[in-house]
């Protein structure tokens, strides 16, 4: 059953299926989708109507290159004695003033101002400030934050921090960033180009004053405008249920002045504003355009990156977000996966594609480098490729949620996800393609691309196996003391020997035993000793994984 109170709504379905245990024809009045979102009131803003606006900043960068250190040494400019001491509460975002002019900063992890937003639609960041460190240079997580920001069209500024250390060289990451392939390449203003870069330390605060003018500089460039004197609208930055007070979610106000008692349609909830707090931690009445407020009085927890609306009545913001509720769980049934080579395959014969897009993981960068140039070669009359990114290394969470937001295809070389990876890439209905020659991921992209593809075999994983000891034997070789991750292995079972991801042989399984005995198959949680056909080189550490191939039909 259904455990309902006097103030919840019933959904179509449950209210007919009610009406019938009662004996009661109930009749649904339909209202159309379009007629309660223009309770929304969505209209273009009169040009004499728009204000200036402060820009919004996303502070991107490799893993220790000092993101954080940044943003802390960027704050320490705004503290005041009201704020005891300096410390913000955390709301997912923080402004600082700087010659009378406000800055927001999304405080936002990694790539996720980018990804989950984007992907939900959302378009948050003015400007991305790219932090790269002045002794250690461009780094891979440099290289997604790059794709990331060219992906959104977001203007980028070069933040090269610890320049205080007797090893930094910001020439060099200028050059290193100039030489990156040309999708990813950024040519800083010293360079020719038209990317401002700024030396900076975080330590002790040398170049902040003037990566702050940069960033106003930009915005003033970006002429970003918005009109306060509406209802207002814009986006979450974070949420999460709190034990006391209930659902409490930051919101960022994009257009529009938020005001408390206001009724707002956040995603698929609503509520009425109880209460709104500012960065600080103050409570205020009113928030204006590029403000983040964390609010109370929504019915649910929404997900970053869900758009909110002001509405006039809380009638309407119901209807609305129940309006969505009710879209939602139809698109959840009928949802297909996102893009594949078949489904490409099935658009162009019909005319809908005009871009594939591709993301590039290899195990070095000779092969990313091949597999770009190839690949970007391939174009039809009707269809052209697209790398939106690529780099050496391991599939990881960051490529799975960029090709979620750019409908791309993952194509690994030699490389494999991890199982976590690939239960991420099931959830975002990302397709992983992996391969070992380079001349079938080719051939496989252009019949793609000419409607010619052949039927395909899927690859079936078995089981996995983590080496945990190896020793020799006389007559056989080295043979590895195993232990059974996932489903089972199989003696004479197809398998690849993976090493920090990347895949080192694929051979056959040619012994398989538990203890002494030779056995045909070993389940998850056993223990056993396995040798590969040919091949001695098993480290501990190593995974094994085991799989067959089915041909599966278009």
């Amino acid at each position: 059953g259904i455990m309902a109170n006097v103030n919840q709504n019933l959904d179509e379905d449950t209210a007919v299926l009610l009406g019938a245990e009662l004996g009661i024809n109930i009749v649904v009045d339909k209202i159309e989708e379009e007629a309660v979102e223009e309770g929304l009131e969505i209209f273009e803003d009169k040009e004499s109507d728009l204000k200036s606006r402060p820009p919004i900043i996303t502070v991107m960068g490799h893993v220790d290159h000092g993101k954080t250190s940044l943003l802390d040494a960027i704050r320490k400019t705004n503290v005041t004695s009201r704020e005891s001491g300096g410390i913000t509460q955390h709301i997912g975002a923080s402004e600082v003033t700087y010659n009378g002019e406000r800055i927001v900063f999304l405080d936002t992890p990694g790539h996720e101002a980018f990804t989950a937003m984007r992907a939900r639609g959302a378009h948050v960041t003015d400007i991305a400030v790219l932090v790269v460190a002045a002794d250690d240079s461009v780094k891979p997580q440099t290289i997604e934050s790059i794709s990331h920001a060219k992906a959104a069209g977001v203007p980028i500024i070069v933040a090269i921090n610890k320049v205080d250390k007797p090893e930094a060289n910001p020439d060099r990451v200028k050059q290193d960033l100039a030489n990156l392939p040309a999708d990813q390449r950024v040519l800083v203003e010293e360079w020719g180009g038209d990317t401002i870069s700024v030396p900076v330390s975080a330590k002790t605060g040398e170049g902040i004053p003037n990566l702050l003018e940069m960033i106003l500089l930009q915005a003033e460039v970006l002429e970003l405008k918005a009109n306060p004197n509406r209802l207002a609208m814009g986006t979450v930055v974070e949420a999460r249920l709190d034990k006391t007070k209930g659902p409490v979610a930051t919101l960022l106000v994009l257009n529009g002045t938020l005001q408390t008692g206001m009724s707002v349609v956040v995603g698929t909830c609503s509520g009425k504003i109880r209460a709104m707090t500012n960065f600080k931690g103050d409570e205020i009445r009113k928030a204006g355009p590029a403000t983040a407020v964390e609010i109370l009085g929504l019915n649910d927890v929404p997900e970053a990156g869900d758009e909110f609306n002001a509405v006039k009545e809380d009638r309407i913001a119901r209807e609305i977000a129940e309006q969505r509720r009710l879209k939602v769980r139809e698109e959840v049934m009928v949802r297909n996966s996102s893009t594949t080579l078949e489904e490409l395959f099935s658009q162009i014969k019909e005319g809908e594609v005009k871009e594939l897009n591709l993301i590039i993981k290899a195990d070095v960068q000779g092969s990313v480098g091949a597999l770009t140039t190839s690949l970007e070669k391939l174009q039809t009359e009707n269809v052209k490729v697209r790398i939106i990114h690529s780099g050496v290394g391991a599939i990881t969470e960051s490529d799975i949620m960029l090709a979620s937001t750019s409908d791309a295809v993952i194509i690994g070389f030699n490389v494999r996800p991890s199982t976590n990876i690939t239960s991420i890439a099931d959830r975002e209905k990302v397709q992983i393609r992996t391969y070992r020659v380079i001349y079938d991921i080719i051939n496989e992209v252009e019949a793609a691309m000419k409607g010619m593809l052949d039927p395909i075999y899927k690859e079936v994983v078995l089981g996995k196996v983590e080496i945990r000891n190896t020793f020799k034997v006389p007559g056989v070789g080295v043979v590895g003391g195993a232990y059974v991750l996932e489903g089972k292995v199989q003696r004479h079972a197809e398998i690849r020997l993976v090493r920090d991801s990347i895949v080192i042989h694929e051979g056959k399984i040619s012994s398989l035993k538990r203890f002494k005995d030779d056995v045909k198959e070993v389940n998850q949680g056993y223990e056993c000793g396995i040798g590969i056909e040919n091949y001695n080189d098993i480290k501990e550490g190593d995974i094994i994984e085991a799989f067959k191939m089915e041909e599966i039909a278009r």
